[in-house]
């Protein structure tokens, strides 16, 4: 049941995550660090990556593999956030502090991803 409920939880999360940089790419484009390229283009990707990925753990036959995917993208979007923590003056809603948490919060993110797909 705990595994079940773990799975809706990060589908969920990814899901609406991966819908989000659809809905709202000015908030994701803010968070590029300047030396990575096509922004835009990478948002939209790392989007599309997000939802696949939240539905890919929901189906048993994908469940693993998606969970590989999903923790290269939290690998691959983590300077993202670091970006974020290094200049809080372009996020004036977000505390600091939040910023921050961020960060090692990304850690467990991966190890949840990581003990959901690798069962049932």
């Amino acid at each position: 049941m705990l595994l079940l409920v773990s799975l809706g939880l990060l589908a969920l999360l990814f899901v609406a995550g991966g819908v989000n940089h659809f809905v709202n790419p000015k908030f994701y484009l803010s968070m590029m660090p300047d030396y990575l390229p096509a922004h835009a283009m990478l948002v939209q990707v790392s989007g599309v990556f997000e939802v696949l990925g939240g539905i890919g753990i929901l189906v048993p036959a994908t469940r693993y593999y998606a969970g590989l995917g999903l923790l290269a993208l939290l690998v691959a979007v983590f300077p993202a956030n670091l970006n974020m923590a290094l200049h809080p003056d372009k996020f004036p809603g977000v505390p600091v502090w939040g910023l921050y948490v961020r960060l090692p919060l990304q850690a467990v993110l991966m190890a949840w991803v990581y003990w959901a797909t690798r069962r049932g």
